[in-house]
């Protein structure tokens, strides 16, 4: 230790720095032996701390140890000597995977041998500074030199960066002179002005947003503009190579190359859900990624259904996870099943175990379980023992639980050997008795990932630690392989989403079945009135980040509000009827009114209601007594009456409670105006309405350390109120299931499924825009 300390030191490294990186033990062993590579090049003394400095970064940086003595070689040489060299020669060598290197071309890629003269850099300050010199003298100190330092390293790419920042600084300080007080006040005003932007940013995302950088990701930017060409600087398909963590073995090349042959270079994703429930919010995330990325780039995108459970899978869900696919506005390019390839799959595994990186194992399910399990007694046996053992589980010759079929090899999450066989006597919903043992998901996958041609294997984060089991099994098989590639999660709060949860919160009677709009199932959603436009549109928004995002609903129905609210025509409803009557109006007086479907926009359409003697107004929009700051209906103040044009002030209250009205209405033009107008039905249709609150009593049900008794046990009692009676206005009779309408002042509400010929039942999507100033 003290030998490789000293090595280290000797070649500029700090003390501190040095004992740091020895506390890295594969950093360290590829800095001791690129150091004594130099060394043999250019003696033990030859090292200087700059040399030292490029190695060091080197091997930081290096994702293939297979070139550190070539790269090494050429630091020693002074061949590469300087930052810019250095990250063009490990772009080299990344893009040159596999086979010995061409030293002309990699000289010529790096810039050996290229001298940049002074003069050369002072003509190309020259230069910058003459394109931009009216900007310069408008802004003087104020102007972004950045912008200049850019160009001229773009024109002399070899240059040395303090050389170019000395030129520059030198010919702005002749062209403007000195810095005056101007300048220097001016400065100060701008970094003050900075500091509050960034304070304001920050507690706009704090407060607003929940994660900073993560629900804003998205914000000003289309879901396609996101996911277009080099947005998320995925690799090109063909260059899985260029990956961090992608392995590279001798038949990568030539696998690549037929891969490429097959697919035209094309892009293709795929969205891989399991049979076993309904999709949700989080999975409309996946679904816009998958799908979204391969349509913003000119790909295609399957849809896999990965059916290798056959005990929790349903002909329903298949049904409906296609269906919330195509509702999202979503194409596949073909419909897959794990299944299709069961065959395939087991010919690989018992290739698999040929190739001596698979056997069979008799250790019971509950040995299996958790991180820390024993090495299988027969990890070890002979191969055509495992064979002959795979082929008797296949041909039912074996017990449930009697014997998995292993990998040899150990998750990134140390999990050991994970089973890639079980054996389950359940009949399959498309292969029905053919197969009694099913593939795992950690065997399934990939594979079938590599038979589809898959360029982009896009996962939720918790995937990650499966990465390495992913490349290895492919590069067991001898098969192309795809890059998995890792997303975060998107989670609400107020809610819960585990298939199991749903299920008990179904069976105890809390919620109807998948589809209750309280839930964020997305047929629940549907449901509910959540177009799939403002769904996209909340998942364009959140963005497509790495960390996982966990946001509040109102983000969600905030989306929903503002596609609505160019989207779903006007109507009056009333949920607390009270009865008017308008006495100087005769009794059987009838008219009808025309309304517009959009107010702020009439061109779009209108309808008719009729307009007569009897009003229902809503109950709160009247009181006995009137307060400071209520501005509606009361003995002593008038309210007008929308789209009706006229003023209506009380003559009468009769009363049990307050039940009816008597009132005398004249026209608006001619009577002062109010200060208030509020919504009224006449000769209505009644109607079923129900409202929706959280389901949920705190934002985290799911944490013990918020609900200790469970999520059950935190059901909100008032998450749905119906109302049996309310009042809707004859515009919307005939109205069909999911049609959707704002009822004015009150909220968005869409038709409910559960409506029938002689009662139209509506749910309601959101409230509108809140305004705290009004009551």
């Amino acid at each position: 230790m003290a030998e490789t300390l000293t090595l280290f030191t000797s070649i500029g490294l700090s003390e501190s720095k040095a004992k740091e990186t020895l506390k890295n033990e594969t950093l360290s062993a590829l800095l001791k032996e690129a150091v004594i590579q130099a060394q043999r090049v250019c003696g033990a003394s030859g090292v200087a701390k700059a040399m030292g400095t490029l190695l060091y970064t080197m091997v930081a940086r290096l994702k293939d140890p297979k070139r550190l003595a070539f790269l090494s070689d050429n630091i020693a040489q002074c061949k590469i000597s300087t930052e810019q060299q250095l990250a063009a020669a490990l772009e080299f060598v990344k893009d040159h995977p596999q086979g010995p290197i061409n030293q002309k071309e990699f000289e010529e890629a790096c810039g050996v041998g290229v001298v940049i003269i002074p003069e050369q850099i002072e003509n190309a300050v020259e230069m910058g500074i003459k394109k931009h010199k009216e900007q310069l003298l408008k802004e003087r100190y104020r102007f972004n030199t950045g912008l200049l330092m850019g160009e001229v390293r773009t024109a002399l790419k070899w240059a040395d960066g303090k050389s170019i920042k000395n030129e520059l600084d030198m010919q702005v300080l002749h062209l403007l002179g000195p810095k005056t007080e101007a300048d220097l006040e001016m400065k100060s005003k701008v970094q003050a002005k900075v500091r509050n932007l960034i304070f304001f940013f920050f507690f706009k995302c704090t407060f607003s947003f929940c994660c900073i950088g993560q629900e804003m990701a998205g914000e000003g930017k289309s879901l396609m503009d996101q996911l277009r060409g080099e947005a998320l600087k995925f690799h090109k398909p063909g260059e899985n190579y260029k990956t961090e963590g992608y392995v590279v073995t001798p038949k990568t090349m030539e696998l690549l190359k037929k891969h490429l042959e097959e697919t035209g270079g094309q892009i293709r994703t795929r969205f891989p859900p399991e049979p076993n429930g309904i999709l949700h919010i989080g999975h409309a995330k996946a679904i816009n990624f998958n799908f979204g990325y391969a349509k913003a780039n000119n790909g295609i995108c399957f849809l896999r259904y990965d059916d290798t459970n056959p005990e929790k899978e349903e002909e329903k869900y298949f049904t409906a996870i296609k269906e919330m696919v195509e509702w999202l506005g979503y194409q596949p390019y073909e419909v897959t099943h794990a299944s299709d390839h069961f065959q395939k799959l087991y010919d690989l595994a018992v290739d698999l175990v040929r190739r001596g990186h698979a056997y069979v194992c008799h250790q019971k399910v509950e040995e299996l379980k958790g991180h820390n399990i024993a090495m299988s007694p027969w990890r070890d046996r002979p191969i055509e023992e495992s064979i002959v053992l795979f082929e008797r589980m296949k041909n039912g010759l074996c017990a449930e639980g009697d014997a998995t079929l292993r990998m040899k090899m150990v998750m990134e999450d140390g999990k050991l050997d994970p089973v890639a066989y079980r054996i389950k006597y359940t009949a399959h919903h498309r292969t029905g008795d053919e197969w009694c043992i099913y593939p795992t998901y950690d065997y399934t996958h990939c594979l079938c990932d590599s038979i589809e041609n898959i360029t982009h294997s896009l996962c939720t984060k918790e995937f990650q630690s499966r990465r390495s089991s992913y490349f290895w099994l492919c590069n067991a098989l001898d098969l192309y392989c795809p890059v998995q590639w890792e997303y975060g999660r998107l989670n609400l709060t107020y809610t819960v989403v585990s298939k199991r949860k749903i299920i008990k919160l179904v069976d105890t009677g809390v919620v109807r079945d998948w589809d209750d709009p309280r839930l964020f199932t997305l047929t629940a959603l549907r449901r509910r009135g959540f177009p799939p436009e403002a769904i996209n549109n909340f998942c364009a928004r959140v963005g497509v980040t790495v960390s996982q995002t966990t946001t509040e609903p109102h983000l969600l129905e905030a989306c929903v509000r503002e596609f609505l609210n160019d989207l779903a025509p006007r109507a009056m409803a009333i949920l607390e009827p009270l009865k008017v009557t308008i006495t100087n109006l005769p009794a059987n007086s009838k008219s009808e009114l025309r309304v517009p479907d959009f107010p702020a926009d009439v061109a779009k359409g209108s309808h008719v209601i009729p307009f007569s003697a009897t009003i229902f107004i809503e109950k709160s929009d009247f009181r006995e007594v009137l307060e400071k700051g209520y501005k509606r209906l009361t003995p002593e103040q008038p309210v007008g009456l929308r789209h009706a044009g006229y003023v209506i002030s009380v003559q009468k209250v009769i009363k049990g409670k307050v039940v009816e009205l008597e009132v005398h209405c004249c026209s608006a033009e001619t009577a002062e105006k109010p200060k208030a107008f509020i919504h009224w039905v006449s000769q209505p249709l009644e109607c079923e309405v129900r409202l929706y609150e959280r389901l949920f009593l705190h934002k985290n049900p799911e944490d013990p350390s918020e609900v200790p008794n469970g999520f059950l046990s935190d059901i909100n009692p008032n998450s749905m109120h119906i109302i049996s009676n309310a009042l809707v206005d004859t515009s919307v009779k005939g109205a069909k299931v999911l049609d959707r309408f704002q009822f004015e002042r009150v909220g968005y509400f869409t038709v409910d499924s559960d409506s029938t010929n002689d009662t139209l039942v509506f749910n309601r999507t959101v409230t509108l825009k809140e305004d705290p100033g009004k009551i």
